[in-house]
C-alpha cells in the first residue's frame, strides 16, 4: 500500500531540497519557483512540494502567501513583492525585501561583486540609489528606521519586512512617525545597516544551512553594533 503524498512523513533531506530550490530558484531568476517548477527540480510530486513548503513556512525558513500556500511571498533576503526596494545585479533583478535585505544580496550572491540598491524615502519621495558591495559601506547620510522589535519580528512578518526602510536623515523619519502615528523604532547609519547585512544569511544557499538560534543572534546583533531592547540587548 502506497503512501499519500500529504500525508507521509516530512523527510529533512526532501525538505532541504524543496528549501535550496526556492532559494537558488529566486538568487538565479529573481522570482521564487513556482510547485510545477520545485516539482521538477527536486523529483517530488506536487503535493509533496506543497507539504515541504508548509514544513519551511513553519520553520521561518520561508513565508507563504496567506491566501495562496502555492506562492512563495518571501525567502529571506529574497521577495516575489515590492516592499520598497530594487537591487540590480549584472543581470538579474531583484524585489530587496528590506533595507536590511537589500544590503545582503551582494554579500550573498558571490557572482555578484556589487548591485545598485534603489529605493524612496517614505516621507518626502525622494529617490535614494547606492553601489552596495562586499569591500566597505557606501557612502551617504541617509539612515535605516527598523519599526518592529526583533521579539515581533515574525508575528506579521510582511509588515515587519516592509517597516524596515532608508529616509533622508533623522527628520524625514519623524516626519513620517508624525504622519503615521507609528512610535520610534531604531535608527541606524549606512555603515551600521552594512555591517549587520553582510554575514546574517551567510551560508543560506548550501546546503545544510540551519537558522542561527536566539543567544546566536543577539551575539551578532552585538557584534556588529546594535544595542537595547529593539534587538533584545543591554541598552
Amino acid at each position: 500500500m502506497t503512501e499519500n503524498a500529504s500525508t507521509a512523513p516530512v523527510s529533512p533531506d526532501e525538505t532541504e531540497g524543496v528549501r535550496l530550490a526556492v532559494y537558488r530558484g529566486f538568487a538565479g531568476t529573481g522570482r521564487a519557483p513556482s510547485v510545477p517548477e520545485l516539482s521538477a527540480l527536486t523529483a517530488l510530486a506536487p503535493d509533496r512540494v506543497r507539504q515541504e513548503l508548509r514544513t519551511l513556512h513553519a520553520r521561518h525558513d520561508l513565508v507563504l502567501d496567506p491566501q495562496d500556500e502555492d506562492r512563495v511571498v518571501m525567502a529571506h533576503p529574497f521577495a516575489s513583492v515590492p516592499l520598497g526596494f530594487s537591487v540590480m545585479g549584472t543581470r538579474t533583478l531583484w524585489w530587496g525585501g528590506c533595507a536590511w535585505d537589500s544590503f545582503a544580496l551582494p554579500h550573498l550572491l558571490k557572482d555578484e561583486p556589487d548591485v545598485l540598491v534603489a529605493t524612496r524615502c517614505p516621507a518626502c519621495d525622494t529617490p535614494h540609489a547606492w553601489v552596495v558591495g562586499r569591500e566597505a559601506p557606501p557612502k551617504g547620510d541617509q539612515v535605516a528606521h527598523f519599526l518592529t522589535p526583533m521579539s515581533r519580528a515574525w508575528d506579521d512578518v510582511v509588515h515587519t519586512c516592509g517597516n524596515q526602510r532608508l529616509f533622508c536623515s533623522t527628520d524625514c523619519v519623524d516626519t513620517w512617525l508624525h504622519r503615521t502615528g507609528n512610535e520610534r523604532g531604531y535608527v541606524m547609519d549606512l555603515p551600521t545597516l552594512w555591517r549587520f547585512a553582510s554575514d546574517w544569511y551567510t551560508g543560506r544557499l548550501d546546503a545544510g544551512y540551519v537558522r542561527r538560534h536566539p543567544a546566536a543572534a543577539a551575539s551578532y546583533f552585538a557584534e556588529v553594533g546594535l544595542h537595547g531592547s529593539f534587538w533584545g540587548l543591554p541598552d
